[in-house]
């Protein structure tokens, strides 16, 4: 380690020279980054949106570093910093954030390459890599039969989601992913590497909930927990619902107790080709139950009627496989988002009605509106004031992601979704409007994205990282 330290420290005095223009720095990218970098990793150009989620507003780099290696993202923001490039760190690339200014001048850390996953002897920490995709995280898991708190969404990345909040289907029984973090490895911003744990209160609590805001987390330990096969099932799938029993469901969702094995989706999407037609789907979710279960816990939705009824015991490989149609790479998607505290019929009545109008539209029948609900009891039982996610008071999250190829589409879509997200926020309940920042459009004001945490989080950041050099994702002026 000390020889790693040194050859940084060599490396960076090279580079601190007279400044360069863009064009001079990204040169000697290749001519002096890349042969320091370890064996596998690689530079390469102006691909970014073969890997991404969505194209839509998407980070615009002149270079791609895919690192190996915690001291590859260590020398890469080192260089970076040097010359005022600025570089964002990406995982799944499913971040749909319109924060994202790199103007055709910056660097995409790629984290890929950090795609270990190990645990200690008795299961209760995981150790997880920068770059490691939630499915990587559960299928890890499963080998060691273990259970790791995740998100719903198979391609995104795990620590991603952690560090802006993480809801996940064990969240009921564990809290939230900000709640599992014992420690972090992070890369500041002078090309330094920190291991941030609550011996360190300000930063600990500041990167659970806007990490990206003070450094790369190169890996994480987190809590995890030994499960025999039978703790690691549950029951789960769609119920689809014809659209006139919306108002039905809307209030049976607002009313239903939701215990902490209990978490309930709901979404406006297509039955599927070839006709594409809209429905109501739900995904009901019971950890340890079984069909008979599942019917009594969400009796209020059976009650209704399902037209289908594709409900099943799987195993924790699968509970997020009915999701993985939505982690499609490519298409523009716009997405607005807002929290809120009831469910309200007759404006998701009126979010129906737009969303049947836009979806309709030719390559937009993947489009989609999401609404999440998780038991929050054991969220809100940890101090909200020991992270600075800001939102545990926040009963319901809802999307609305218009998907499409044709940009002509833009300014429908962009009007599809501020007017789903103003229904939401018209009656949410709450004293001032919140969002999830994994959600977030990148429109929000900042007080929206991080709540009454936003005071604290610029005095660490301006200790932290006082050139603002982490500056893509909701960020957090100096």
């Amino acid at each position: 380690m000390a020889f790693l330290r040194l050859l940084v420290l060599v490396v960076f005095a090279c580079l601190c020279q007279a400044a360069l223009t863009a064009a001079q720095v990204l040169q000697k990218l290749q001519a002096e980054l890349k042969p320091k970098l370890s064996v596998g990793a690689s530079i390469s150009f102006n691909d970014a949106d073969a890997n991404r989620w969505s194209w839509y507003a998407a980070p615009d780099p002149a270079v791609i570093v895919n690192v190996k290696s915690e001291i590859d993202v260590q020398l890469t923001v080192a260089f970076c910093s040097t010359f005022g490039i600025p570089f964002l760190a990406q995982n799944g690339g499913t971040g749909w954030s319109t924060t994202f200014k790199m103007n055709n001048n910056g660097v995409i850390i790629n984290m890929a390459g950090l795609n270990q996953v190990t645990f200690n002897a008795e299961k209760t920490q995981a150790t997880i890599g920068g770059g490691v995709s939630i499915n990587s995280t559960i299928q890890a898991a499963d080998a060691a039969g273990a259970l790791v708190l995740t998100g719903n969404c198979n391609c995104v990345g795990t620590l991603g989601a952690y560090l802006g909040g993480g809801y996940g289907n064990l969240m009921g029984l564990k809290g939230m992913g900000v709640d599992q973090i014992i420690s972090a490895r992070l890369v500041t911003a002078d090309g330094k590497i920190q291991t941030v744990t609550a011996s360190d209160p300000d930063l600990f609590w500041a990167i659970r909930g806007a990490g990206p805001n003070m450094g790369i987390v190169t890996s994480a330990v987190v809590k995890s927990t030994p499960a025999s096969a039978a703790d690691r099932s549950a029951w789960t799938g769609a119920l689809i619902f014809s659209p006139d029993k919306l108002e039905q469901i809307v209030q049976a969702i607002g009313n239903l107790h939701l215990k902490p094995e209990m978490n309930i989706f709901m979404y406006f999407i297509s039955s599927g080709a070839p006709a594409n037609t809209p429905v109501v789907l739900l995904t009901p979710y019971l950890y340890k139950g079984d069909a008979a279960a599942g019917k009594v816990a969400f009796a209020s939705l059976y009650a209704i009627g399902p037209i289908q009824d594709a409900t099943a015991v799987v195993p924790y490989t699968e509970w997020n496989t009915g999701a993985d149609g939505f982690c499609t790479r490519g298409g523009r998607k716009p997405s607005f988002s807002a929290g809120f505290q009831t469910m309200e019929p007759s404006a998701w009545r009126q979010i129906w009605d737009k969303y049947v109008v836009f979806q309709k539209k030719p390559g937009a029948e993947n489009s989609v509106v999401l609404l999440e609900a998780y038991s929050l009891d054991k969220a809100r039982s940890i101090p909200s004031s020991s992270t600075s996610f800001p939102h545990r008071g926040v009963n319901f999250n809802a999307v609305a992601i218009p998907w499409y190829y044709d940009a002509s589409y833009d300014t429908e879509a962009i009007n599809f979704g501020k007017a789903a997200r103003d229904l939401w926020r018209s009656n949410d309940g709450l004293t001032k409007d919140a969002v999830y920042i994994n959600f977030a459009n990148g429109d929000d004001e900042l007080s929206v994205v991080y709540g009454d945490s936003l005071s604290r989080l610029r005095t660490i950041k301006k200790q932290v990282d006082p050139k603002d050099r982490f500056n893509q994702w909701f960020n957090i002026p100096v």
